[in-house]
């Protein structure tokens, strides 16, 4: 990922807000844009060795990078995590929105606070980064939000969840159409089953036991790596895609 990413001359200069950063899909989109040339922003909610690791990795990559404790589903953090982009970075040119998280619950348990509580951090909390961040965003400019294609698929114990991203797309293809005039893309992102850290830190057989499943659901029989998505957000967020908006772009494997 390092080799194609320095390569790709076409971000250098660009400016990135990456919300959720640190682990993930978050972290891999943000160390790809970094090395691509962009000057990257990203945030987290706890502080951790993730966090310290991903500080000193950006250290070591050139640019203005900056990694802030602020909560995107909380609009004072959000309030100070845009003022700090402005401020530092004089504007923005990409908006990941990749901050969200969820607890599965069987439907029948699924309580109001449970449900309320995955709207705010999933789809709220993108439309108050994203809100936000518009005076910041000139003609250009991106905004990619992450999905998940159980908006598509569904999910037993994930009907929140499930909700959440199907309302993401929809967010997404009004707000294409309405700041399409001002030269804003806004595109969904929805990756299937992805390796992260998050399964390595499952015991051995676990982990291994998860592979062996959702890889057999895919099409190419495997999981998807972390790098393969944080491409398609840098393409989507680069100028390569200027004539593409409003969609909702599935990397799964064909599940």
């Amino acid at each position: 990922m390092e080799a194609a990413a320095r390569a790709d001359r076409q971000l250098a200069g660009r400016r990135f807000l990456v919300t959720g950063g640190t682990r993930g899909i978050g972290r891999g989109v943000v160390l790809a844009a970094a090395r691509a040339g962009a000057d990257v922003v990203t945030c987290h909610r706890q502080d951790g060795e993730a966090v310290d690791s991903l500080q000193r990795e950006l250290a070591a990559t050139p640019g203005k990078h900056r990694v802030l404790r602020a909560d995107a589903a909380d609009e004072r953090d959000v309030e100070r995590l845009l003022d700090e982009c402005d401020a530092g970075l004089g504007g923005l040119d990409v908006v990941v929105n990749n901050a969200g998280a969820f607890r599965p619950v069987p439907y029948p348990e699924l309580d109001p606070a449970e449900w309320a509580a995955t709207v705010q951090g999933n789809l709220t909390a993108a439309h108050l980064v994203t809100r936000r961040a518009l005076p910041l965003l000139g003609p250009g400019s991106s905004v990619v939000n992450l999905g998940s294609t159980v908006a598509r698929i569904g999910m037993a114990g994930g009907a929140h969840y499930t909700a959440v991203k199907a309302g993401l797309v929809g967010l997404t293809r009004s707000l294409a159409r309405e700041l399409g005039p001002r030269g804003i893309r806004v595109n969904t992102v929805s990756p299937g089953r992805i390796a992260t850290e998050a399964l390595d830190e499952l015991p051995p057989e676990a982990a291994e036991h998860q592979r062996r499943l959702f890889s057999s659901f895919t099409a190419l029989g495997r999981l998807g790596t972390v790098e393969e998505i944080a491409r398609l957000v840098l393409f989507l967020g680069s100028d390569r895609a200027s004539y593409i908006t409003g969609q909702d772009i599935h990397a799964d494997g064909c599940v």
